[in-house]
C-alpha cells in the first residue's frame, strides 16, 4: 500500500476472535494502515473524540462497525456518530454476522459505506478484504474535518 494512503482504521468488534482473524488477514493481504480496537461503540466514541485521556484519533480514518456489541450496538453507535458535527461524515462500513435486514435497513439509513457479512469467512470475506483494500488506496481521504 502506498504510504501516501495511510488512512487509520478503528475496528470497532467484541469478538477478541475475530479482532485478531481481521487484524490476520489484513496482515496476510499487506494491508499495513494502523488498526485500533475498541470492543464497543462507547470505546469508539471515546477513542473518535480523544475521551479519556486519550488523542481524539487522526484522520483521515475508516470504521469497521460490528453490530452486535455489549453496552453500546453498532445501531446504537451510529446514532451517536451521526449526531455529532465533529464526527458525522465519518466513513463507516458494517462488517457483522447479522444478516437481518432490519439491521441492514437501520445501517443504511445510518449512512453507512456498506454491509458485509463475516459469516463468509471464505471467498466472499476475501472478497469484501480486497474491496476494502482498495478502497483504502483509490478513495481521496481530506485529512481535515
Amino acid at each position: 500500500m502506498p504510504e501516501t494512503s495511510q488512512v487509520n482504521i478503528l475496528l470497532v468488534e467484541d469478538d477478541q476472535i475475530d479482532v485478531r482473524f481481521i487484524k490476520k488477514t489484513f496482515q496476510t493481504h499487506r494491508i499495513t494502515n494502523p488498526i485500533y480496537v475498541a470492543s464497543d461503540g462507547i470505546e469508539a466514541l471515546e477513542i473518535l473524540r480523544g475521551e479519556g485521556g486519550r488523542e481524539p484519533l487522526a484522520r483521515p480514518y475508516l470504521i469497521l462497525l460490528d453490530i452486535n456489541m455489549p453496552r453500546m450496538n453498532g445501531i446504537q453507535f451510529l446514532q451517536e456518530l451521526r449526531g455529532d458535527p465533529r464526527l458525522s461524515n465519518s466513513i463507516v462500513f458494517v462488517l457483522t454476522t447479522s444478516a437481518h435486514d432490519q439491521d441492514k435497513e437501520s445501517a443504511y439509513a445510518h449512512n453507512v459505506a456498506g454491509y458485509l457479512l463475516k459469516s463468509g469467512i471464505g471467498g466472499d470475506f476475501m472478497n469484501a478484504i480486497r474491496m476494502l483494500e482498495n478502497f483504502l488506496v483509490s478513495i481521496q481521504f481530506p485529512s481535515e474535518q
